[in-house]
């Protein structure tokens, strides 16, 4: 079953992706796949703009480069400002996830 990515987490699973090693556009798709099992599926349309917003900020930078199958392809590596941004990002989801859960799965209502 696929789920619908929430507003504000693309960015933040790109950024997981490439933290594993630089990239082109269909290998970050692929490893955010592979990574939730099939949850999340990245469509182009979403990813390549994501992308280049992630590159004008100056999380990502990107160079061209020869695919595994001999295609030209741009390939995506985190910069030190990215690394920073995932670090934060990964923390504030911890404590919202955190935060959810003893919600979701009380008992009841806590004193």
């Amino acid at each position: 079953m696929s789920l619908d990515l929430l507003k504000g987490t693309l960015d933040v699973l790109i950024l997981k992706a490439l933290s594993w090693g630089p990239c082109h556009g269909y290998g970050v798709s692929k490893a955010i796949r592979a990574a939730t099992e099939g949850a999340f599926e990245v469509e182009e349309g979403a990813l390549y703009p994501a992308l280049r917003r992630l590159e004008r900020r100056g999380q990502v930078s990107a160079e061209w480069g020869t695919s595994e199958t001999g295609r030209k392809a741009r390939f995506y590596r985190l910069s030190a400002e990215g690394r920073q941004t995932l670090e934060h990002e990964v923390a504030t989801w911890g404590r919202y996830v955190d935060a959810m859960s003893r919600v979701l799965y009380a008992e009841g209502p806590l004193e």
